[in-house]
């Protein structure tokens, strides 16, 4: 940015300083011009009155009285011509100041004066216009002016010199002054343009200082943006680039966790079953058991061979519900109610559990499988959570255009700091519960997997020693 201002700059006033001083120039020359060129026109004219006066007088004299005429101008003064050549048009000279004819100052040449006179300048002469020319001579600079008059017969052509050198002097001054400001002014203007650059570019280093950081891996830094201008638009659209990324990150860096404690909780999960499997069977192979003993290993292991099949099950299913390329059909809710409660009663009533359930007409777009999977998961979870003799109750109605199922137990509640926890993978509320309950901590979370699959939600309300009320929102349809 620096070197394009200087450069532009230096071309600027380069160009302008040389117009104005050419401007100058010129128009010094051509005042200087009209000026020789009256003073020419007033010697043109006093030698055509002795021309006039001669003939009228019918003298002798002529040329004696043009020579007379022009002595009594050089000796009166007041002229600014420094050489004057007067000839007839075959190019002889009847007088010349430099040859010392006439005048007071008659031979006085300096040695900046040397071949005066162009000779072929008369050649461009007219009865109505005189010929001028501009040319240097040692160290000055001069104009010549030719002119001609009738004298008598003959035409004569009357040449003046005239002494230009000041205006040459004063171009040679300016140039002189302009130099000296155009190296001021370059200096300065590049002073200028490095203060200017250094500025405008001060929040683009600063951006670039950001930029390295977060590249070191501080998501947390931000660029300054206050501005409303070029660079402070782009501060701001860099740090909402940046919040995104660190959005995205942290995402990425929670699904990781998320995985991470999955498989860790999943590998803790097979670890205790799969050890007393392997234990029990070689216990069977190889030692000598009462039937009794052998009664207890064999159940074990169908026990904990079971609630491995619901674990890989349950995994299956969370796999599988990604493609979310299942067959959805109307089906009442008071049908897949009663028959998720057939299901679970003989389990219930050997836990001295009662289940009640009440259901409207509403209907919903339901997979069967993948909803009574749903129904029964929570369910399970409404029996775990009731210690003792308890009671779970079931009911649906439709309420502005949704279906709301309903299933509330009397179990321990949950505490409110934990219920948006509920539905990780591997999560309990009571950390310290024994697995003869069967539970791993997948169901809610597939629970809510099924949910979503369907286009609805799942909201949990409960109170601590009262229980805990599920509620299951879904758009209802008219289809049958």
């Amino acid at each position: 940015m620096m070197i394009a201002f200087t450069v532009m700059l230096a071309i600027a006033f380069g160009i302008g300083g040389s117009v104005l001083i050419t401007t100058s120039t010129s128009s010094s020359l051509s005042q200087l011009q009209e000026s020789s060129a009256s003073s020419h026109r007033l010697i043109l004219f006093t030698l055509a009155a002795v021309s006039e006066a001669t003939q009228t007088e019918q003298s002798n004299r002529g040329d004696e009285d043009l020579i007379n005429a022009l002595t009594r101008l050089d000796i009166q003064g007041g002229h600014n011509w420094i050489s004057l050549r007067l000839s007839d048009s075959d190019g002889a000279i009847f007088v010349s100041r430099e040859s010392g004819m006439f005048g007071s100052n008659a031979g006085v040449l300096t040695e900046n004066y040397y071949a005066i006179f162009i000779d072929d300048l008369i050649e461009n002469v007219s009865a109505d216009s005189f010929a001028m020319a501009t040319f240097r001579s040692g160290n000055a600079y001069l104009l010549q002016i030719a002119g001609q008059f009738e004298f008598g017969a003959r035409t004569l052509f009357l040449e003046s010199v005239y002494d230009i050198s000041p205006v040459f002097a004063g171009r040679q001054e300016q140039q002189s002054i302009y130099r000296y400001l155009f190296v001021v002014l370059i200096a300065l203007g590049a002073a200028l343009s490095w203060i200017l650059s250094f500025w405008m570019t001060t929040p683009l280093r600063r951006l670039s200082r950001v930029t390295r950081t977060i590249a070191s891996g501080d998501l947390s830094c931000r660029a300054a943006s206050g501005g409303q201008d070029e660079i402070g638009v782009l501060a701001a659209d860099f740090n909402n680039m940046t919040d995104r990324l660190e959005y995205n990150i942290n995402e990425l860096k929670d699904t990781m966790r998320r995985q991470e404690e999955f498989m860790g909780g999943f590998a803790h999960e097979l670890k205790t079953p799969l050890t007393s499997i392997i234990g029990y069977a070689d216990l069977l192979r190889g030692h000598s058991l009462s039937e009794g003993d052998k009664r207890d290993a064999a159940n074990y292991i169908f026990m904990e061979g079971r609630r491995l099949e619901v674990l890989s099950l349950k995994l299956l299913d969370l796999i599988v519900l990604k493609k979310r390329d299942f067959t959805f059909l109307p089906i009442r809710m008071s049908q897949i109610v009663e028959d998720a409660a057939l299901l679970c009663k003989p389990v219930l009533e050997k836990r001295d559990v009662s289940l009640s359930y009440d259901c409207d007409d509403c209907v919903c777009m339901i997979e069967p499988d993948l909803f009574m999977s749903l129904i029964l998961n929570l369910i399970d979870n409404a029996r775990k959570a009731i210690d003792g003799v308890g009671q779970i109750s079931i009911t649906t109605h439709t309420k502005g255009g949704y279906c709301e199922l309903k299933i509330s137990d009397t179990g321990k509640g949950i505490p409110e700091d934990e219920l948006y926890k509920i539905k990780d993978a591997f999560y309990r509320v009571d950390k310290s519960r024994t697995r003869s309950h069967g539970g791993v901590g997948l169901g809610l979370r597939l629970c809510d997997e099924i949910a979503k699959l369907h286009g609805g939600e799942i909201i949990f309300e409960s109170e601590i020693d009262k229980g805990t009320t599920v509620i299951i929102r879904l758009k209802e349809t008219e289809e049958v």
